[in-house]
C-alpha cells in the first residue's frame, strides 16, 4: 500500500464548541476534600476500627502528575462544587425543545459546516459518536439533523472513547459506498454527568465539550482540506473501563443506585494494556502505507492521560515526542473521552502545509481504537 492510496474521502471543516464555566483543579479539591472530611467524620468509627478505609485529600499536584489536567470545561459548577451533592445541575427539559446533547452537537456543526462553506440543507447524512448518550430514543443526530435542516438520515453511535473516530470512518465509508455525498459527524460529550465525583482517583478526569467535522468527496474538496487516505478500527474485549448505567438498572432495586452505574476503571490496567496495544496499531496502520513514523507531521491522539499519550507518542517514534508533533490539549479541556482526538485534530491542524500526513486516533473502553491517516491537500 502507498502513502497515495485513498478513500477518495476528506475533511473539508471542523468546528469546537464547550460550555463557558472552567472548572480549576484548585476549587475542585477544596470540594471534594470537604466531602471526604465530611465521609471520614461520618464513618470515624469504623476508620478507628480498621473496618473502613479513610478518604485522602486531592491535591492539585496530585492531579496534575497523575494526568496533566490543569481546568476543564463543564455544563455546571453548582453542583459540582456542593459537597453534599457532587453532580452537575441539568434540569430536564420538556420534550418540545432541543436536548442538551443535541445543543452541544449543534453548536459544535455550525462552525464546522462554515468552515466548509456548507449548510445543514447540504448535510445528507449525520452520524453522532458519543461516549454515553443521553437517551436511546428517538437517536440524538436526528434530532440534530431537524435543527440544522439536514436531509438524507442519522444515527447515534456508542463506541466508549472510540466513539468519534469510528462515527468519521462510519461517514468516510458511507461517502465511498455513494450512501452520502455530504456527512456530518458530531460529538458532543457531556462527560460530567456520568463522573463519579466522590471518587478520589478519578474526581478530576472529565470535561465537557463538543466537536464537529465535515466529511465529503476530495474531489469536492476545497484546498487546505484534508484528504482521508486509510482508516482502521479493531476492537478486544477488556472490563477494564466500564459504565453500567442502563435501562435494566431500575429492575434489581437492590443496586440500581450503585457507583457501578458510573464511570470507573482499573486505571494500571489500562494504562498497561493500551500503552502497547495503541502504538502497534499506530505502528501497524502507517506501516501499511510504507511511512515510516517520523514522516508523520501530527499524531492527534485521544486526550485521556498525559503519561498514557507520551508513552503511546514515544513508542510510536522511538523517542519523546515533542507537543508539535503530538499536541496535548487535556491540560486545558480535561479528558472529552472520544471527543479528544477530534478536538486536537481541530484545534492543532491549522498551521500544517500542504502535503503534510497525520493521524487520528482513538482508544478506549471495549477496548476499542480506531485511527485514521489523513494529508493536508
Amino acid at each position: 500500500m502507498s502513502p497515495r492510496t485513498t478513500t477518495g474521502t476528506s475533511i473539508t471543516g471542523h468546528g469546537v464548541w464547550h460550555p463557558e464555566p472552567v472548572l480549576e483543579n484548585e476549587e475542585l479539591c477544596v470540594a471534594f476534600n470537604e466531602f471526604a472530611r465530611r465521609e471520614n467524620a461520618k464513618y470515624a468509627a469504623e476508620i478507628a476500627a480498621g473496618t473502613r478505609q479513610p478518604i485522602k485529600d486531592s491535591t492539585p499536584e496530585f492531579i496534575i502528575k497523575a494526568s496533566g489536567i490543569i481546568t476543564r470545561y463543564v455544563h455546571d459548577k453548582t453542583g459540582l462544587l456542593d459537597p453534599e451533592r457532587m453532580c452537575p445541575n441539568i434540569p430536564d427539559r420538556p420534550e418540545e425543545e432541543i436536548s442538551v446533547q443535541a445543543e452541544y452537537a449543534v453548536n459544535a456543526a455550525k462552525r464546522a459546516l462554515e468552515r466548509a462553506g456548507r449548510t445543514g440543507e447540504d448535510v445528507d447524512l449525520v452520524v453522532l459518536g458519543c461516549s454515553n448518550l443521553q437517551r436511546m430514543y428517538p437517536a440524538i443526530a436526528i434530532e440534530v439533523q431537524e435543527a440544522l435542516g439536514a436531509r438524507g438520515y442519522g444515527y447515534d453511535m456508542s463506541l466508549g472513547c472510540s466513539a468519534a473516530t469510528g462515527a468519521t470512518i462510519m461517514a468516510s465509508q458511507a461517502i465511498q459506498t455513494g450512501a452520502a455525498k455530504c456527512a456530518l459527524v458530531v460529538v458532543p460529550e457531556l462527560t460530567t454527568g456520568h463522573m463519579n465525583w466522590r471518587e478520589r482517583d478519578s474526581h478530576f478526569i472529565f470535561g465537557d465539550a463538543s466537536v464537529a467535522l465535515v466529511v465529503e468527496p476530495t474531489d469536492r474538496a476545497k484546498p487546505g482540506s484534508w484528504e482521508i487516505l486509510s482508516t482502521r478500527m479493531m476492537s478486544k474485549w477488556s472490563n477494564n473501563i466500564r459504565n453500567n448505567y442502563g435501562y435494566l438498572d431500575r429492575c434489581d432495586p437492590e443496586t440500581q443506585n450503585n457507583t457501578d452505574k458510573l464511570f470507573h476503571q482499573h486505571g494500571r490496567r489500562v494504562y498497561k494494556d493500551v500503552v502497547p496495544l495503541a502504538a502497534k496499531f499506530i505502528l501497524e496502520h502507517i506501516a501499511a502505507h510504507e511511512l515510516p513514523p517520523q514522516s508523520v507531521a501530527r499524531y492527534w491522539l485521544h486526550q485521556a492521560n498525559v503519561n498514557m499519550n507520551n508513552s503511546i507518542a514515544e513508542r510510536v517514534l522511538g523517542r519523546p515526542a515533542s507537543r508539535e508533533e503530538a499536541p496535548v490539549i487535556l491540560d486545558e479541556y480535561g479528558n472529552t473521552a472520544s471527543a479528544g482526538s477530534l478536538l486536537a485534530f481541530s484545534l492543532h491542524s491549522e498551521d500544517l502545509a500542504r502535503g503534510d500526513f497525520g493521524v487520528m486516533c482513538s482508544f478506549g473502553a471495549g477496548y476499542s481504537l480506531g485511527s485514521l491517516l489523513l494529508q493536508r491537500t
